[in-house]
């Protein structure tokens, strides 16, 4: 038997896996829990995404909606998709707007990540913000039907605050935003 891997206050007896496909990974650790006591803690890996808010020059923000198998209900959300083998963040993003809305930018902030869960899935986010638009035709996959919902900016904050805007790195993208253009404005971030 091999040494206990330390994992913070945990120590890893062993990994396994359980499942995979080109989206998750599942694996199941057998571990000394903190308290001493030997437990099991599985981990569900998503692949690294990116959500991207577009913002035009007359404060009208450009989100999709879209049925998601998961929720089993229509959501509205910014851009957000999957980062490709070796694709950046920054490509994933341009990708991602341009596929689902058919918007291009010519100014793009990145806005940090996100970590949508922290105990049992790891799925790290990258939030962008996308100004100087140019709007073309989308580029669809196969499960996506997705529809724009284009609407003024405060309307979309009211949204994440009204839970009518559940996905986590959209409300924190346009919280985020929120919060860069007050500090834009001249004004501070707690005014």
């Amino acid at each position: 038997m091999t040494e206990p891997t330390r994992h913070g206050p945990w120590q890893i007896l062993s990994r396994g896996e359980v499942y995979r496909d080109p989206w998750i990974e599942v694996t199941r650790d057998e571990v000394i829990r903190p308290d001493g006591a030997p437990g099991s803690h599985c981990i569900v890996r998503l692949k690294a995404g990116v959500s991207v808010l577009a913002l035009d020059a007359e404060g009208m923000v450009y989100l999709t909606e879209e049925f998601h198998y998961g929720v089993g209900r229509t959501t509205i959300e910014a851009a957000s998709g999957g980062m490709d083998a070796g694709e950046d963040a920054l490509e994933a993003a341009r990708r991602e707007l341009q596929e689902e809305l058919g918007i291009t930018a010519g100014e793009w902030t990145d806005l940090g990540v996100c970590d949508p869960f922290t105990s049992v899935v790891v799925s790290p986010v990258r939030l962008f913000l996308a100004r100087s638009l140019s709007f073309g035709p989308t580029a669809l996959e196969g499960t996506e039907q997705i529809h724009c919902r284009k609407m003024p900016f405060a309307d979309a904050v009211r949204m994440v605050h009204d839970s009518q805007i559940t996905h986590a790195p959209s409300c924190l993208l346009i919280l985020k935003t929120e919060a860069l253009l007050k500090d834009e404005g001249g004004r501070m971030k707690d005014e």
